[in-house]
């Protein structure tokens, strides 16, 4: 067993140091140190802070409140680094032993933290109680054990803080994924269906009789059920485990990788996966961090933490003893002065983020699933909710069940009614009467069969497996196959900015050369609070500076003015050039990158290297944020030296007093011609800044001094490590200005047009974008969303998330752009438009957009720049980044809905009429028997269910597809229109049908001819079809428009499922005989069948010329408000409104609301609205209390008289 880490250094906080609540001992008007609620546990995170026999001084949810989000008053609490380092034994020098096991004794969290410091926060020093089993707590925590005891080294840690494993997401096997599909409603319905009628099928086909010839096919239908569960199931599936594979496919990445960490005093290589808490770990340039920590000391550390926490500039880190040292000064009353700036500082190392620059050491407080990173990612494993057309199926399955079971259970009565008249006079032996009673029973049965819309799940399967296969083509890789029906009807995306909406690459797109020519910034400022201080500007700086496109610009430079740009840019900048995914680019701050790339593609620069390479730099002067501007110092060949500076614009104007001429032909690079700067010139250069400014342009000038000789008089007595933009101040004056530039990140080239195809479609796009509030709305104006004019909002997150519900209710409808925003803001919009009854996509790339990324009906996540949380979160990602992939995700999944709309007008038309021709036909026969016999009922269903699931929902999406709202959530699955065209078409084929059944053997002289019935019921059912395949073509449109075969010519499956559906129909008749009871058709029974077919094309184009609104205006006001809501205007919703509560105040203006109209009260009048539902012993005691009273009053025999009148 190794010997315990040493006692850290002496710097451990003073144990006398009470510190005051709140108040901080006199903390000024910025922050506060608060340790009396800095590790209070989080909701749900209780068990974190319970463990047993801990050996450290902290449990892993107090070190988890470090960064839940950075708390300073956390850190604090923990006794800052010191605290750290001996409450978790480690050492900041030495780091881990390699030979630690297990650990003896104990560390108490008494002896590490400041005086007075509670241990749980608010809850003092009561340990929490975990909400959670804790038999699975054992278990787990048995589970680490084990790993430790046979790994053998450190055993306690591992015990206590665990290892840096993520528990991996389990994919789901094929038989999980086929049960998963198969827990759906209407195929529940189906297996129930498919039971009974196989059960009965095999009764009729085993135990019936039959004619000599006749087929014993009477089980088919049951089988032919189970057939199409079965390929619903397997087609589901299937695709489900590819998208998994394509999905694991895009994310593979080998996730082990190598770290350096100190151990024993020496930097050792370690797999990522075994870092412990408590590891001191180095950092370099470019590290992707796996863990969280507090930083110890090092170089310069800038790192990227928009991906994990959203926030978008570099973020400096400073050592953890120098922020506890201010802390220490504010607890004790000694830092009021720089309270407001304390907040500032930032010693913490977050997992996720990625250091930019810089290098040096941070200990590790959290690892694994403890991580912050780990921590979302085990958040995202939750249950996904129902698509809004999943929920809308399963109450069309129960209607169906509902009305498919009365139906039948009325057929089922009506024939028993006539079985139990008929029994007196029939004849029939005791075996005849009860196969004459299972003949209705089974008749009844068939309804409910009939009624079952065997073929919808095959449907939405083949329409979303068809369009995820199509959408892949179009960049949209679904990882959730019902996620793309959701899509279609998606009423608002709230989408990033950074990347999505713009290129995310920082761009030079405006440039001041001196005051003699510029090119770009000329748009109009995107404010109106803009327009007044910039308008001016823009037109001043634009008359006085000539403006030319940027090729113009660069063929009127100078060779000088050119190298002297190039060299401006290329010493006096940080950035390098490398390599990212095999491309060759520039790495460092994006503005300086903005600079090279200008410089490389417009003015020919060299390897931003070799440039360097040539210039003899003498002095760089670092980025000072105080003074705002950095500085390179080089010899020129003259034996001078120059001083190239470069920051912000009106701090460098501030210092010039020339500007640069532009030559056109001047090959002496020393010496380039200069003028005075006179008031004129600096006040049109001024304008020229605000007007870029006023474009939401970032500006960064570009000046230049020469020196004969460095370090001049002012600098002379300085060191060389001793020069500081301070010191440099003392020389920055006199300088030349040589450019002003304006740097943007520019729109996507598709981006606008795309958003106007969303707002054509009902689609309203917001930006929720963590930059300042002024870029967030002139890039949503440039693009399209923010439109103030119009009411539109744009806000900043701090405000936003301190609204109050009502308030937020009020405003989010108007909301156009959110600036600033955190996770947590973006999470609350989500929520917020849900509740309003939208449904929601939402875009993101960064592990901090996950929690949105879920809760939203639809998830997109980048499969560029997008992290493996944002994608694991998303249900579709984006391959190309880019917006205009959703709009063509909003075409598929509105191609989705259409394809399930069609698909079920088409079988609700043929069920309904199959349902009224059966229980018709069946009361009117003789035999109890349906007009259409089993086997023909089995072909109409495999048209109707299998074929016409095929052609109807192979449609690609037509570009008017985008020329209407969405549905909302709340809308009905079946329309108006739908129900009209339904209903219409029923009314036609049930009355061509009757007509031939019953009028046929007159009409047609079949009672005249020896197989008369048999040619007469082939002919209904050859009508019957020829209905059905007509009635398809019908119903390829949802809307009003007549023209029914618009882009039929490009769906090839539609074309060739006809033809085998005409061919099938076709052989069936010539060769079907006994199996299908059909006879011989000659050429006019053919061309009879066909033409009265054929009526329905014209009949429902005379269907869909009558107006829906004359339909809803015939309707209830309670159906219309259910059927038809689209065809209620504001004006008349207002009116029923005023009715109602004008029907419901009285002659004295008291409210007295009528319990609501029902159809029975209608019959009994005012009685009836009056009277109250009262249950079966309530009006016994009613009716009793009456009586007492009554009795009170009168003799024995008014009473008597009394209770007859009741």
């Amino acid at each position: 067993m190794a010997d315990p880490e040493k006692a850290p250094p002496s710097s451990t906080p003073s144990q006398s140091d009470a510190v005051n609540t709140k108040t901080g001992g006199g903390g000024g008007a910025g922050f506060h140190i608060d340790v009396h609620d800095a590790l209070t546990p989080d909701p749900g995170t209780e068990d974190m802070f319970v463990v047993k026999d801990n050996k450290f001084a902290y449990a892993p949810g107090q070190l988890s409140k470090l960064l839940n989000p950075k708390s300073l008053n956390a850190f604090y609490a923990l006794g800052g680094l010191a605290g750290l380092e001996k409450g978790l034994r480690t050492n900041r020098e030495t780091g881990l032993s390699v030979d630690e096991t297990t650990l003896d004794g104990a560390v108490r969290f008494e002896e590490v933290a400041p005086k007075g410091t509670p241990k749980y926060g608010a809850n003092g020093d009561t340990e929490p109680v975990p909400k959670w089993d804790s038999a699975a707590a054992t278990a787990s925590a048995a589970a680490v054990d084990h790993d430790a005891d046979k790994n053998g080294l450190f055993v306690d840690r591992k015990r206590i803080f665990r290892d840096n494993r993520l528990p991996e997401k389990k994919s789901k096997t094929l038989l999980e994924l086929a049960w998963i599909t198969y827990n759906d409603k209407v195929l529940i319905l189906l297996t129930i269906a498919a039971v009974v009628s196989l059960a009965l099928g095999l009764y009729q086909t085993f135990g019936g009789s039959h004619e000599p010839g006749e087929a014993k096919v009477e089980w088919v239908e049951g089988v032919a059920i189970m057939v199409a569960i079965i390929i619903v199931v397997v087609v589901s599936t299937l695709n489900d485990w590819q998208m998994e594979r394509q999905f694991n496919k895009l994310n593979e990445k080998h996730n082990d990788r190598t770290v350096k960490v100190i151990r024993s005093g020496k930097s050792v290589e370690i797999s990522v996966f075994d870092i412990m808490v408590g590891d001191v770990m180095h950092l370099f340039t470019g590290d992707l961090v796996p863990v969280d920590g507090i930083f110890i000391t090092g170089h310069g550390i800038k790192c990227d933490e928009s991906s994990a926490t959203g926030e978008s500039d570099l973020l400096k880190k400073v050592a953890a003893d120098e922020v506890f040292a201010a802390l220490e000064d504010l607890a004790n009353g000694r830092g009021e002065k720089m309270a407001g700036d304390i907040e500032k500082l930032d010693p913490f190392i977050i997992s996720g983020s990625k250091v930019n620059e810089g290098t040096g050491t941070f200990l590790v407080t959290a690892v694994g699933v403890n991580s912050s990173y780990g921590r979302i990612i085990m958040a995202l494993h939750t249950e996904q909710e129902d698509t809004p057309l999943q929920k809308k199926l399963n109450s069309l399955a129960d209607w169906i069940a509902k009305v498919g079971g009365g139906a039948a259970l009325l057929l089922f009565i009506v024939l028993f009614i006539k079985f139990c008249v008929q029994l007196p006079k029939s004849t029939d032996s005791p075996s005849q009467k009860g196969q004459t009673f299972l003949r209705l029973f089974i008749t009844a049965v068939t309804v409910v069969v009939v009624a079952v819309p065997e073929g919808l799940p095959l449907a939405v399967t083949l329409a979303l497996a068809f369009a995820t296969t199509r959408m892949m083509r179009d960049n949209n890789l679904v990882r959730v196959l019902k996620a793309c029906e959701t899509m279609g009807n998606a009423t608002t995306v709230c989408s990033d900015k950074t990347g999505t909406l713009t290129q995310n690459k920082m761009t030079v797109v405006a440039t001041t050369l001196g005051k003699t020519s510029s090119f770009g910034g000329t748009d109009a400022p995107p404010d109106d609070e803009a327009k007044t201080a910039a308008i001016d500007s823009a037109k001043t700086s634009s008359t006085l500076v000539p403006n030319m496109p940027v090729a113009d610009f660069v063929k009127g430079l100078g060779g000088a003015i050119k190298r002297v740009i190039i060299q401006a840019n290329a010493v006096n900048s940080t950035a390098f050039e490398g390599d990212v995914d095999g491309e060759r680019t520039f790495i460092g701050s994006k503005t300086e990158v903005a600079l090279l790339v200008f410089c490389r593609d417009h003015l020919g620069a060299a390897p931003v290297q070799e440039e360097r390479a040539n210039a003899n730099v003498v002095q760089v002067v670092p980025f000072d944020s105080a003074v705002k501007y950095m500085a390179t110092v080089v010899k020129l060949p003259n034996g001078k030296f120059r001083a190239y500076v470069k920051g912000a614009s009106e701090i460098l104007l501030s210092k010039c007093t020339k500007v640069v001429l532009e030559v056109d032909s001047n090959e002496n690079d020393n010496e380039l011609p200069a003028t005075e700067l006179t008031e004129t010139d600096r006040e049109m250069l001024s304008q020229t800044i605000t007007s870029y400014a006023g474009q939401t342009l970032r500006t960064i000038g570009s000046s230049y001094r020469d020196f004969d000789v460095w370090p001049p008089r002012e600098l002379a007595s300085l060191k060389p490590d001793e020069f500081t933009a301070a010191e440099f101040n003392k020389v920055h004056e006199d300088m030349t200005l040589v450019a002003i530039f304006g740097i943007k990140d520019p729109l996507r080239p598709t981006v606008r047009d795309a958003i106007k195809d969303c707002q054509r479609a009902g689609v309203f796009v917001r930006m929720v974008t963590g930059d300042n509030i002024l870029t967030g709305r002139a890039i949503a104006k440039e693009c399209g969303i923010y439109t103030p004019e119009t009411g539109g909002i744009a806000m900043e997150g701090p405000v936003f998330r301190r609204k109050s519900e009502e308030e937020l209710k009020e405003l989010v409808p108007k909301l156009q752009v959110l600036a600033r925003s955190s996770p947590e803001d973006k999470r609350i919009l989500v929520r917020i438009l849900k509740e309003l009854g939208e449904t929601v996509a939402v875009t993101g790339d960064g592990t901090n957009d996950a929690p949105a990324l879920k809760m939203a009906d639809i998830g997109f996540a980048m499969g560029i720049a997008g992290t493996e949380v944002a994608k694991e979160a998303a249900a579709i990602i984006l391959m190309d980044d880019n917006f205009a992939s959703i709009v063509k995700g909003i075409s598929w999944g509105r191609a989705v809905n259409d394809a399930v709309k069609k698909f079920l007008q088409f079988q609700l038309t043929v069920n309904v009429t199959a349902v009224i021709l059966t229980f018709v036909s069946a009361v009117a026969s003789d035999k109890e028997e349906s007009v259409l016999n089993a086997v023909q009922l089995l072909w109409v269903n495999l048209i109707m269910d299998t074929f016409a699931a095929l052609a109807l929902a192979t449609d690609p999406p037509a570009p008017s597809i985008l020329d209407r709202k969405p549905d909302r959530k709340s809308a009905p699955l079946i329309t108006l229109g739908m129900y009209k065209m339904i209903i219409g078409q029923a009314i036609c084929q049930l009355a061509i049908t009757f007509v031939l059944h019953f009028a046929g053997p007159t009409l047609m002289g079949y009672d005249q001819i020896e197989d008369g019935e048999r040619r007469l019921n082939t002919l209904v059912f050859n009508t019957f079809v020829w209905l059905q395949i007509f009635n398809e073509l019908n119903n390829r449109r949802l809307d009003n428009k007549l023209n029914i075969f618009e882009g039929i010519s490009k769906n090839y499956f539609f074309l060739i499922i006809n033809t085998i559906m005409v061919g099938g129909q076709v052989l069936i008749i010539f060769v079907g005989g006994e199996a299908f009871k059909i006879g011989y058709l000659d050429g006019k029974e053919w061309g009879l069948s066909i033409g009265l077919g054929a009526i329905s094309l014209p009949w429902g184009a005379l269907i869909r010329c009558l107006p829906d609104a004359w339909l809803a205006a015939c309707m209830p006001w309670f159906v219309r408000n259910r059927w038809a809501p689209d065809t209620i205007g504001e004006k008349q919703l207002a009116e029923h409104k005023v009715q109602k509560l004008e029907g419901e105040c009285t002659d004295d203006g008291e409210f007295n609301p009528r319990p609501p109209l029902r159809a029975w009260t209608s019959v009994r009048g005012e009685r009836g609205r009056t009277h109250q539902h009262r249950g079966f012993r309530q009006y016994m005691h009613d009716q009793k209390q009456k009586v007492r009273a009554i009795g009170s009053k009168t003799s024995l025999t008014g009473r008597s008289n009394g209770v007859k009148k009741i």
